[in-house]
């Protein structure tokens, strides 16, 4: 048998003319991968002319690429300084001494970055800041229950075409308009005394999820630890941890974001002494209910340069929901009305054929999503003359420098220049985005391939990318 060579990344070219960029990008696309379905196109913005296209209309999976599906629904219906706020609103009166006659509910509205990671603090933070202001508003006592309203969303947890082998990972958490800390929480494990059990804690702590620890502690500073759900739903951790060990954390999706979500603020609310008398349930919000408070997500802009530059699916869910809901809130978020949102914007503003794309998430995941390398470049076409166009620029990663692609075309002519949206995932490899060539011309670019050779393909994709940095016409 012949001796497998290892591979080595493709060398970009700096082609002078058209036809000469068109014969080195169907060299680069033809020549490396074994098998598989590539789908390309590339447009000089600058001077409106295809410079390259390969099945620009065979549809194919898009992965992460359809992040920026999602942004654009989000940015033309939403705007980039939209804010999603998590509110607290009570369906009775507060009393002189702080009891408030009534219920007290926590309705969630979508926010993907109800989380530590715009807030300073550990992952109980967003609830904190409610409950502090629950506190301030002068509630001490409520004397119905803690409702919890994820009404917003539709209740599909997960969407079609996820692959249920990823469904205990960090990025196919499921989806809900009351979610927390990207729907992850951390299992804090601190060791005990010398043969004790250690102590182990949730974080953010709640009280809908019970946590029994069976991990003994033992001599040394190593720690051997695992985690599943027990017959009635609550998390039972094994293993040991050394005595001399800190306290070591381990994450785990949290199932049922919404009850999670509820339970953690009716902790944050006890430990700032506010007493609720009745039980925590879901359902939705009262329709006499006034408003006590809320914490607004940081602006659209910001929300989605995170989503874009880390692939952050949880994000891309949410937003994808969030749109389709529309600034009134006047319609329920799901695939679904997503799908239909994103069918309206392409077709009537974008100038996509019917049929070219189909979205069963926002985020890419899903193996069901499909798009062409024409509507992505179409997509672009369109983002880069919206008014809301530096927006969208802005938060793609950039080759070499930041995101996905921090890693990708150093010290070629990409390097600083192209920005675009990476998609990875076992049998899906695709890159889109812009570039601005050796001579001027703003390019929009799309590349999707569809198979194993994923190696091979990112190679001749960031070939691809650096070529088009450094093409000129003469």
């Amino acid at each position: 048998a012949a001796t497998p060579v290892a591979p080595v990344a493709l060398r970009h070219t700096t082609p002078r003319t058209a036809t000469a960029l068109a014969g080195d990008l169907a060299y680069m696309l033809n020549g490396r991968t074994r098998g598989g379905a590539w789908g390309a196109m590339v447009v000089s913005l600058t001077r409106g002319d295809t410079l390259f296209k390969h099945e620009a209309d065979t549809r194919l999976q898009p992965a992460s690429t359809m992040k920026m599906y999602t942004s654009v629904v989000a940015l033309e219906r939403l705007g980039p300084t939209y804010q999603i706020s998590t509110d607290v609103l009570r369906d009775g009166a507060v009393g002189s001494d702080g009891t408030l006659v009534g219920n007290l509910v926590l309705r969630g509205a979508g926010d993907p970055a109800f989380s530590n990671r715009f807030l300073p603090g550990d992952p109980s933070a967003p609830v904190n800041v409610l409950a502090q202001f629950v506190a301030g508003a002068g509630i001490k006592r409520v004397t119905g229950d803690l409702i919890g309203d994820a009404t917003a969303f539709d209740a599909q947890l997960i969407p079609a075409g996820w692959n249920p082998r990823n469904l205990g990972s960090g990025y196919a958490a499921p989806v809900s308009a009351l979610s927390i800390n990207e729907n992850i929480l951390w299992l804090a494990v601190t060791p005990g005394g010398a043969g004790g059990t250690a102590r182990v804690a949730l974080e953010p702590a709640t009280t809908a999820l019970r946590v029994e620890s069976r991990v003994r502690t033992v001599g040394g500073t190593g720690a051997r630890v695992t985690a599943y759900r027990g017959h009635d739903g609550e998390i039972v951790v094994r293993g040991t941890i050394g005595s001399r060990a800190p306290t070591r954390r381990f994450s785990l999706v949290i199932n049922d974001p919404a009850a999670y979500t509820l339970g953690a603020f009716h902790a944050a609310l006890a430990a700032r002494g506010v007493v609720v008398d009745g039980t925590t349930r879901l359902a939705p919000t009262p329709a006499r209910a006034e408003r006590v408070t809320g914490l607004p997500s940081p602006p659209l802009a910001r929300v989605i340069a995170h989503m874009n530059r880390e692939s952050n699916n949880h994000y891309a869910e949410l937003l994808f929901r969030d749109a389709a809901r529309g600034p009134a809130g006047d319609r329920v978020g799901s695939a679904e009305s997503g799908n239909q949102l994103l069918q309206d914007v392409l077709g009537k503003r974008v100038g996509v054929a019917p049929g070219a794309v189909f979205a069963a998430d926002g985020s890419g995941l899903s193996t069901l999503d499909q798009v062409t390398a024409r509507s992505m470049v179409q997509l672009l076409s369109y983002a880069h003359q919206a008014p809301w166009s530096s927006v969208f620029h802005a938060s793609l990663p950039v080759a070499g420098e930041s995101g996905t692609l921090r890693g990708h075309m150093r010290y070629t002519p990409a390097h600083g220049n192209l920005h675009a949206k990476t998609g990875t995932t076992n049998h899906v490899v695709s890159l889109g985005g812009y570039v601005t060539g050796a001579g001027g011309e703003v390019l929009a670019f799309s590349f999707i391939y569809n198979g194993a050779d994923r190696w091979n393909a990112r190679s001749a994709m960031d070939a691809m990318g650096a070529t088009l940095a450094g093409f000129a016409r003469e």
